[in-house]
């Protein structure tokens, strides 16, 4: 069966569909050893051999069926609680990345070495961001397809965040927050409003974001006037932080997921 090059990719785990797209507009991919640069080449997993070129991140295997076989794949879906201070990145390059928190001993299960010694040798992405001064959720996974489903905007998959201001959010911020404003010259939409919580100088304002720009949460709140002094995402999809400490993490299933 015919499958498109991309969706192919992703399908392996090695990255988002919208990044494969990158990758062949960049000339990073070839097919029977012949560079592809055209959107929606179609191939046969099953005997066209198609290799990464020149990207220092990702693996430069070939994605063949001998190594990266799209009926034996092995899936991990993992959430991590992100403390303050860490990049949601695949590398460490610049400051300590929420890879280096997937160790045996930060695993909130002991009895799980088996799938720990098979993650060592996974490349595992998390999908989406979380700014480095936020803390919550990430979810990380080699499913290509799952990151793409989560991360695209015309899927519109809700993620939840515990937001907390200097002050009592006004009934006229609210309205604004949830019909959306002009933020760096583009317009972002409204994000919902489901909760507030006063602390004595303190709220804690529970949203739900469906499509995020950068820093949008925190641009919106900024631009009213209140400051942010702590984001905390709770939530992606179908999927509950918990109790889960922070700087830890576990293995959970696609269908807690989606």
């Amino acid at each position: 069966m015919l499958v498109r090059l991309q969706k192919y990719i992703a399908a392996q785990g090695i990255c988002s569909r919208r990044r494969a797209e990158e990758l062949i507009f960049m000339g990073k991919i070839k097919v029977n050893g012949e560079v592809i640069t055209k959107f929606g080449t179609k191939i046969d997993p099953d005997k066209d051999k198609v290799e990464l070129i020149d990207v220092r991140t990702m693996s430069s295997k070939p994605t063949s069926k001998d190594s990266w076989s799209l009926k034996t794949k092995n899936y991990h879906y993992i959430v991590l609680n992100k403390p303050v201070g860490y990049i949601t990145s695949t590398t460490n390059r610049q400051g300590q990345s929420v890879i280096d928190l997937l160790t045996p001993q930060n695993c909130v299960k002991k009895t799980m070495s088996k799938s720990a010694d098979k993650l060592i040798n996974t490349r595992l992405y998390p999908v989406g961001r979380l700014d480095k001064d936020s803390e919550g959720m990430v979810l990380l996974t080699n499913d290509g397809e799952l990151t793409n489903t989560l991360t695209h905007p015309r899927y519109e998959h809700e993620k939840e965040y515990e937001v907390t201001i200097d002050k009592r959010l006004s009934g006229d911020a609210v309205s604004v927050l949830q019909s959306g404003m002009k933020i760096d010259s583009y317009f972002v939409g409204g994000i919902k409003i489901i909760g507030q919580l006063n602390r004595g100088k303190r709220t804690i304002v529970t949203v739900v974001l469906r499509e995020g720009k950068n820093r949008q949460i925190r641009k919106m709140f900024g631009q009213l006037g209140y400051h942010v002094s702590s984001l905390k995402r709770t939530r992606i999809n179908r999927l509950k932080l918990g109790v889960l400490p922070v700087g830890k993490w576990k293995f959970v299933k696609k269908t807690d997921i989606i």
